[in-house]
């Protein structure tokens, strides 16, 4: 696995977010790609002897598009110069929660977990309403010793506990997320050794996986809207 040519492939989009340079180096991209879906790879056996129901998933179904959508943007830039992949039980999808790897240059990489979208109403809901059913679950979770060292639950939140919610709830301060995540910064020079950054990735995602449990145990009605037409 040469992850350094990922850092440097992606360093050279980021300085020349062009479709020109883009596809004058499309054999860059696919090389740098393939080199990412072998650190998938790599990474997935690694989780899977802690987390067996990832194992179903193929590396190149777990990642995202490097093209932006720029309709809505200011930012016109057609590239994410970054490789991002999501690894659960059922792939990409944002419910279940998984394991999350984004590799950008500029130490900008980093390892995630629980649920990033906070659009989805009914999950804040199941989530929300197992937290206020749980709290001690949850706190026994985000409080362990190993947890705290690496982790802090991070998300959107409103300013108020929502109607419905207890205000004097011991876990209220939680109760006003919208969504609930981690996040482990990366450098740059933590990918060069291919082995020892999965070997650390792999060990991080063991420590979050009680809370990813969490979650998934709160969304495990829950069904992703259709899309339309």
């Amino acid at each position: 696995m040469n992850t350094k040519f990922i850092i440097d492939y992606l360093s050279a989009l980021g300085m020349n977010n062009n479709r020109e340079w883009y596809h004058a180096n499309k054999e860059d991209y696919k090389k740098a790609n393939a080199e990412f879906e072998e650190l998938l790879g790599a990474l997935m056996l690694e989780i899977g002897k802690f987390d067996g129901s990832v194992l179903n998933n193929e590396p190149k179904d777990l990642t995202f598009k490097i093209v932006r959508d720029t309709r809505f943007s200011h930012d016109k830039s057609p590239y994410n110069p970054a490789f991002r992949a999501h690894i659960s039980s059922k792939g990409k999808l944002p419910v279940p929660v998984g394991y999350y790897i984004m590799i950008k240059p500029g130490d900008k990489s980093f390892l995630g977990g629980g649920l990033f979208a906070d659009m989805f109403k009914d999950a804040t809901n199941m989530i929300r309403n197992y937290i206020a059913r749980n709290g001690s679950e949850w706190e026994d979770i985000i409080h362990a010793p190993e947890f705290e060292k690496y982790f802090t639950v991070q998300g959107t939140a409103l300013k108020n506990v929502p109607a419905g919610y207890d205000k004097e709830h011991p876990q209220a301060e939680y109760l006003k997320f919208k969504s609930w995540y981690l996040e482990y910064p990366i450098k740059d020079v933590e990918l060069f050794e291919a082995e020892a950054f999965t070997a650390k990735a792999a060990e991080l995602f063991r420590i979050m996986k009680p809370f990813n449990d969490c979650l998934n145990k709160a969304l495990e009605d829950f069904q992703m809207p259709a899309r339309g037409c």
